[in-house]
């Protein structure tokens, strides 16, 4: 069990339900989640139990023993996961658009994890029962290519290179904006933004983050951009590329009110590079843009033309 504690402190979050906020706090939840936990006694505000339709008020204190999801909950499914590489210690797997990297509480089917239990006989377990295999993730909307570890021992040895920051990670992303410049460098640290739970920001305090990036091509109101990862922050690329005035488009969190409705920021992790964790061999693989990205970039140039 996890035990989550919260404070009303915004006027905007008091006066409503007590299963509409929680879920503002926290994306993994759902309002049903919410009302069944307030059931079983897992939601007290103010060290008392509360019924599914409690209005918060200014300065409750709220506690919520998060009802986690077992090994016995996950399941093999066949998701037709493309496995851009396998043997015996390692795969590369390509993630589609839309889809979770691990179960969690508001999505405990039709996860990466559980479409590798389907299609792998063996996984690393150093994560945990719910995410075996996986040793880096990227956003629900991220489409793109993920390392998994087949053994605890290349588990360790690819952590140990992300670390290192030995491992090639290369994406595509389209911007709102003009970048005047070829190429450059952010170095910006990262943390948690204080004026909103749910999303991350350049901190003074925050961990250290670079990401590089070089212009691929320019339209009249979007660039098209490569951004490679020195580090791997919780969505760096979004808060780096937004912090330097050029937010990605379709971005629900990071990006503007007026952006294209593509169902989730425009970014694709299109190159993965490590050193193999047995025969030390550098192993890399590409995976061009998905339909829809590539639709998109040929939507805007037929209106910039």
């Amino acid at each position: 069990m996890t035990i989550h504690e919260y404070k009303i402190e915004n006027k905007d979050d008091a006066g409503q339900r007590i299963d509409k906020v929680l879920p503002e706090f926290n994306s993994d939840w759902s309002r049903t989640q919410i009302q069944d936990w307030i059931k079983l006694s897992l939601v007290k505000v103010n060290d008392k139990l509360i019924k599914p339709n409690y209005k918060t008020k200014l300065n409750d204190h709220i506690l919520v023993t998060e009802k986690e999801i077992v090994e016995a909950d996950i399941n093999p499914e066949n998701l037709n996961l493309d496995i851009y590489y396998e043997d015996d210690d390692v795969a590369i797997v390509y993630k589609p658009k839309g889809i979770v990297v691990h179960p969690s509480a508001g999505h405990s089917t039709g996860t990466l994890v559980n479409g590798l239990m389907h299609q792998m006989k063996n996984l690393s377990g150093i994560n945990g029962e719910v995410r075996p295999g996986i040793v880096h993730r990227i956003d629900k909307d991220t489409s793109g290519l993920l390392m998994v570890a087949k053994n605890d021992i290349a588990h360790r040895s690819l952590v140990n290179q992300l670390v290192k920051k030995t491992v090639t990670r290369k994406y595509v992303a389209l911007v709102h904006g003009n970048i005047p410049h070829d190429y450059g460098t952010i170095e910006a640290p990262i943390g948690r933004n204080k004026n909103d739970r749910q999303s991350m920001a350049v901190v003074d305090d925050g961990k250290e983050a670079v990401t590089h990036f070089n212009v691929l091509e320019h339209f009249n109101n979007y660039t098209l951009v490569e951004c490679e990862l020195e580090s791997g922050r919780t969505h760096q690329i979004r808060v780096h590329m937004k912090y330097i005035g050029f937010p990605l488009v379709g971005d629900p969190k990071y990006g503007p009110k007026k952006t294209l409705n593509i169902g989730g920021q425009a970014l694709h992790a299109g190159i993965i590079g490590f050193e193999h964790p047995v025969t030390q061999e550098y192993i890399e693989k590409s995976t061009p843009l998905p339909e829809d990205f590539e639709q998109l970039l040929a939507d805007i140039r037929k209106s910039d033309s």
